[in-house]
C-alpha cells in the first residue's frame, strides 16, 4: 500500500512537470524555491553523479583483461542493485510525501559519487603499477 501511495504521489507530482527534461534546464538549482524544483534539482545532481560513473566504469574497464571485466560488471550490477535498495530504505520514511523524490534521488547520488571514487581509486591502482 505504501508502495502505491510513493508511486501515486510521484505520479502526481510530475504530471505537472514539462514534456521534455530540458525544459527544467531554466531552473537554478542553487535557488530551487518549490519542492517540484528541489525534486527536479536532486534528480539533475543524481544524473551528473552517474554520467561520473559510468565514464569512471569505463576508463577502469580499458584496464582490464576480459576476466577481470566480468568481474566487475558483475559486481557493478550487485552494486546497483544494492543502491536502489538502499535508497528506497533510507527515503522510507518519506515516502508518500512531496519531498520523497528529493530524498530518494539525493540517496542515489551520494551512493553513485561514492562508487564512482572507488572506481577511479581501482584506476588509480592499476595504472600504478
Amino acid at each position: 500500500m505504501r508502495m502505491l501511495l510513493a508511486g501515486t504521489a510521484l505520479a502526481t507530482l510530475f504530471a505537472a512537470a514539462p514534456a521534455r527534461a530540458d525544459d527544467w534546464d531554466g531552473i537554478d538549482c542553487r535557488n530551487a524555491m518549490t519542492q517540484l524544483e528541489m525534486n527536479v534539482c536532486a534528480n539533475k545532481d543524481f544524473r551528473k553523479a552517474d554520467r561520473k560513473l559510468n565514464d569512471a566504469y569505463q576508463r577502469l574497464r580499458k584496464n582490464l583483461d576480459p576476466g577481470e571485466f566480468r568481474k566487475l560488471r558483475d559486481a557493478q550490477r550487485a552494486w546497483i542493485q544494492f543502491r536502489d535498495k538502499e535508497c528506497t530504505f533510507e527515503a522510507a520514511e518519506n515516502e508518500g510525501g512531496s519531498i520523497y523524490p528529493m530524498m530518494y534521488s539525493g540517496c542515489l547520488a551520494g551512493q553513485t559519487e561514492t562508487r564512482t571514487r572507488q572506481l577511479l581509486q581501482l584506476l588509480h591502482d592499476r595504472q600504478g603499477r
